[in-house]
């Protein structure tokens, strides 16, 4: 087993080049004085945007001029805080820039009550009348659309103060589970000893088929969450409270209304995701049987989700894995390929896990600079699909960089994850299409099979969870650790059935879900973006299409990735050919599913 390596012994060619954001601190620290006083001059605009044209535009140019520079001033502070979260200099820097993202949500309050004191009918001359506001007429139509969500300015403004603190339940959870988790070490059979981190663990999972192995690094990286087990229900408490409180001051009927309303997708996507999940949850139960099966096992635990029915031990190299996903791609074209080809090079990607670094996997971008990459790449299968997730963030945002101005380069979370998980899939044809090694195909299928099941009715699992822990708070009812546990416990249950045997360490997954703490009712966003990518997928590249109607559908496709942020986002899809309005979209998803157990025994 690979263990943590350390940041030194790498080869630059594998970890970030930040210099192309701020070649050093120094940079930085001049630009949070630029930074200032450009916030010093959003007040003078306060009284004259109501009646002046030409000073709502002047704002508007400030503004945008605030917001790019915040961008790379935060978001550099982020990931040098990644690499190294007990590093204390980058700490106090991280403070420093979400500090004046406070101040400066304070000193801009004002701005979207006072343009509600413009008619909506001069905004919309004002709009037609000058380029700059044509850029940002998405944005400002839409301040219009949820006008019974602003306070007066008095109240916003009063509201702006807590800014800084809203986001302190998230701060903690990070502290607690990246800076200040002790990892507990275990003895393999093969009698090395290693320390069980969250990438080392996934690699436990992944490769030993050796049961206590996976049931030892199971129980050592569950009880250290267990722990502090209580603090973080105390955490997550604390999140449901001060959401609820938001919601109410705000106008809103529930969280999930909130969190939906910014993006206008109907309430009916959420529910139908979940009801359908649940209600098409038989090839989940019939996947857990089979592979009870044939792997031999008197019980499945939740820690035999990983291991290949196939003893498969492929390990692929970080440089085999870019060139496999670089020629999945082919079917986008040219241009796309080349693109990620870019996107591939030195310095945009930080590969191997360190001490101290941050887990799992992100792409980001910064639209004056470029987009970066988080990985924890460990050389398994998974890891080459993680890197593949990851470049379809990376190419969407490059698509979107180039073709949208800045005040709609930023796509929707929602459509965010048709593009990776998109990825997945032309790699998993590419890799099937190209091995004739037989447990490496079956290895494959069940990748595929994963995905669903972890994209898709895990997700679908968590989504229905938050969904179930805001009600309880927004009924004013407690929330304790034994309640949480048993919430996930039930809906375990209810999607595996008594295929799964429930571990009591089990239930506590929901405090090692970073999503729940940072991004709520994010996570239901993988499951409906896999959906609408299957659909998208099969239009692209299923052969009962004709290469004219395949052309047409890559085209739109690549319009999608293009369009950034410049329309709901379910409105993006219906234009790129699928509409999650449709229940029978999420159903067919478990259909694939069936079509794959089906192709899978028969490999076997």
């Amino acid at each position: 087993m690979d263990k943590v390596i350390n940041r030194e012994m790498i080869d630059e060619k594998y970890k970030w080049k930040l210099e192309d954001i701020y070649e050093n601190w120094d940079k930085w620290d001049k630009d949070i004085g630029k930074l200032k006083e450009d916030i010093k001059g959003i007040s003078k605009f306060q009284d004259k945007i109501k009646e002046d044209k030409e000073s709502f535009v002047s704002l508007i140019n400030l503004q945008e001029k605030i917001e790019r520079r915040l961008e790379k001033l935060y978001i550099y502070a982020f990931m040098w805080k990644d690499l190294n979260s007990v590093d204390q200099f980058v700490s106090k820097k991280l403070q420093d820039i979400e500090y004046i993202y406070s101040e400066y949500g304070v000193v801009s309050s004002w701005v979207t009550p006072k343009i509600l004191e413009i008619p909506e009918d001069t905004m919309d001359k004002w709009i037609e009348s000058n380029e700059k506001l044509q850029e940002n007429k998405f944005g400002l139509k839409e301040i219009y659309r949820l006008k019974t969500h602003v306070l007066d300015m008095e109240k916003e403004k009063l509201l702006s103060y807590f800014g800084q603190y809203m986001g302190a339940t998230n701060s903690i959870y990070n502290e607690l589970s990246i800076s200040d988790i002790k990892w507990n070490k275990i003895k393999l059979s093969s009698g090395e000893e290693v320390e069980v981190t969250n990438g080392m663990y996934s690699k436990i999972l992944g490769e030993s088929r050796n049961v206590e192995d996976r049931r030892n690094a199971f129980e050592a990286l569950y009880k250290a969450y267990e722990i502090n087990k209580n603090t973080y229900a105390s955490i997550y408490k604390s999140q449901l409270q001060r959401d609820v409180a938001f919601i109410k001051a705000k106008n809103y009927k529930t969280t999930l209304d909130q969190a939906l309303e910014p993006d206008n997708i109907p309430v009916k996507v959420y529910e139908n995701l979940i009801e359908s999940a649940r209600e098409n949850s038989e090839p989940l139960k019939k996947y857990i049987s089979l592979r009870k099966k044939y792997l031999k096992l008197d019980k499945y635990h939740y820690y035999d989700n990983q291991i290949k029915i196939v003893d498969y031990k492929r390990e692929f190299s970080y440089d085999e894995a870019k060139d496999i996903v670089l020629n999945s791609v082919k079917p986008l074209g040219d241009k796309y390929f080349e693109n990620l080809k870019k996107a591939i090079g030195d310095g945009w990607l930080d590969v191997f896990e360190t001490p101290n670094k941050r887990s799992g996997a992100y792409s980001i971008n910064i639209y004056d600079v470029h987009p970066y990459m988080l990985l924890n790449y460990n050389g398994t299968m998974d890891s080459v699909f993680t890197l593949a997730h990851e470049l379809g963030h990376t190419l969407h945002s490059m698509y979107s960089t180039k073709n949208q101005p800045y005040a709609t380069n930023d796509y929707t979370i929602f459509v965010a994850e048709v593009a990776s998980t998109f990825n997945e899939k032309l790699l998993l044809k590419y890799m099937l299409e190209n091995t004739e090694d037989k447990k490496e195909r079956i290895a494959l299928i069940e990748e595929a099979i994963g995905n669903i099941m972890g994209t898709y009715y895990l997700q679908a699992l968590f989504a229905n969870y938050e969904y179930e822990a805001y009600k309880i708070v927004e009924k004013g009812e407690s929330i304790t650790t034994d309640i949480l546990d048993n919430l996930m416990e039930k809906l375990f249950k209810d999607y595996f059935g008594d295929e799964l045997v429930m571990d009591d360490l089990q239930k506590i997954i929901w405090a090692r879900i970073p999503h729940f703490f940072n991004s709520p009712y994010y996570v239901y966003q993988y499951a409906t973006s896999f959906s609408a990518s299957s659909k998208l997928f099969e239009l692209v590249t299923d052969e009962k299409y004709s290469n004219e109607e395949r052309t047409i559908a890559c085209e739109k496709y690549l319009k999608l990735l293009s369009s950034g942020g410049n329309n709901y986002p379910v409105e993006q899809l219906k234009l790129a050919g699928v509409n999650l309005e449709e229940k029978d979209n999420f159903a067919a998803v478990s259909k694939e599913m069936e079509k794959l157990i089906k192709l899978l025994e028969k490999e076997i």
